[in-house]
């Protein structure tokens, strides 16, 4: 056990029995504890040493009060926060699932319906945290826990705190970034004041470039030149790394842009977007155009459209004989003898695996021969 984990075990074991760590990030140590008040399992997220004293312990409690007013199925939710023998720490859920960025390692870039449902839950949250004036600055896939089918968003609330009690120099003089390189919006690389909740749209644009492409928008090299690609470069377009539908597409790009007011605007935006995508005319098929094998094998099985196909075949093929004849003007046929000329229409073939259906073909071909 490390000197700070046997402080903090030592500090908070009238409430808490830490048991191990469970990973280390750039400005904290995640410890899988026990609350003994309430017998659950938590996640005890302790701030790096020389952070909590930047920090100081008002500030930092006073903005993680206000993300934990945050109730929202997308949303973890912070249980408790609080002071340990001169360490800041909160405690949320322990979640036994993976991280986004685990899944991400693992898979590579997602299936688009996969990927879609992560970032519809994503959108979701940030929505509701939006809409109570909470900026979450930080967003990248470490901070989304996946649950079963749903995703959780973590940490909201804790990169203002550090951003309002420090600014970003003195923060990086003790070797912390505010927010990660890859995930920053333009605004926040050149530390502009006014941040607002745009910057989470364009982080959200990152993560789903990332996830539907297998690498995010700007890569290589150092920290700062990734933040100089985030003000300067053009992504290129996500559809260079894989066909997608036009929508989904259009949406991840918008998110991109440089400037916060051309971007969308609200998450709520993104929500409408991403429904777009799952309803049938949105596709996540990514196709330009649909198969006519396609249409039919979905037309046959409709009883109405196979009779309104069968009269407008049959209209045709009687407007065609009435055309010959006309052109072809036969002898009046007498009582004994009557010619007819006779139009033989091949079977139709059925381009679906499904052969219950065969039996039209052939009625439609035994019907329309004449």
């Amino acid at each position: 056990m490390t000197d700070a984990s046997a402080r903090l075990s030592s500090a908070i074991s009238d409430r808490y029995l830490v048991e191990r760590e469970l990973g280390q990030g750039g400005m904290a140590t995640v410890y899988l504890a026990e609350d003994l008040r309430h017998g659950r399992r938590v996640a005890i997220k302790v701030l790096r040493e020389e952070l909590s004293a930047s920090l100081g312990k008002e500030r930092f409690l006073r903005e993680i009060r206000v993300a934990a007013a945050l109730q929202h199925p997308h949303i973890l939710p912070l249980y408790d926060s609080g002071e340990a023998d001169g360490l800041l720490f909160y405690v949320m859920p322990y979640v036994d699932g993976p991280s986004l960025r685990d899944k991400l390692i693992k898979e590579g870039e997602l299936p688009i319906g996969d990927a879609v449902r992560i970032l519809r839950d994503v959108a979701d949250a940030l929505t509701e945290a939006h809409r109570h004036g909470v900026v979450h600055r930080d967003l990248k896939p470490e901070n989304v826990m996946l649950r079963g089918r749903h995703a959780l968003v973590m940490d909201f609330g804790v990169a203002k705190a550090l951003s309002e009690a420090t600014g970003r120099q003195s923060l990086t003089t003790v070797g912390i970034a505010l927010g990660t390189p890859t995930y920053m919006a333009p605004e926040q690389a050149v530390a502009d004041p006014h941040v607002d909740h745009r910057a989470d749209i364009y982080a959200f644009g990152v993560m789903a470039y990332e996830l539907l492409a297998g690498r995010p928008p700007f890569t290589g090299g150092n920290a700062q030149q990734i933040l100089a690609a985030h003000v300067t470069a053009a992504a290129e377009p996500v559809t260079t790394h894989r066909s997608l539908p036009p929508v989904l597409a259009s949406m991840v790009m918008r998110c991109l842009e440089k400037r916060p007011a051309d971007r969308w605007q609200s998450a709520e935006e993104l929500i409408t977007q991403l429904e777009a995508v799952l309803t049938p005319s949105g596709g996540v098929t990514p196709t330009a155009t649909v198969p006519i094998a396609a249409v039919s094998r979905h037309a046959y099985r409709r009883p109405a459209t196979v009779m309104a196909m069968l009269g407008v075949l049959a209209v045709l093929g009687f407007g065609a004989w009435k055309v010959a004849a006309r052109r072809s003007p036969q002898p009046v046929p007498t009582a004994s003898v009557v010619t007819v000329k006779r139009v033989g229409v091949l079977p139709f073939e059925s381009r679906s695996r499904d052969t219950s259906d065969a039996y039209l073909g052939d009625g439609m071909a035994t019907d329309l021969t004449t």
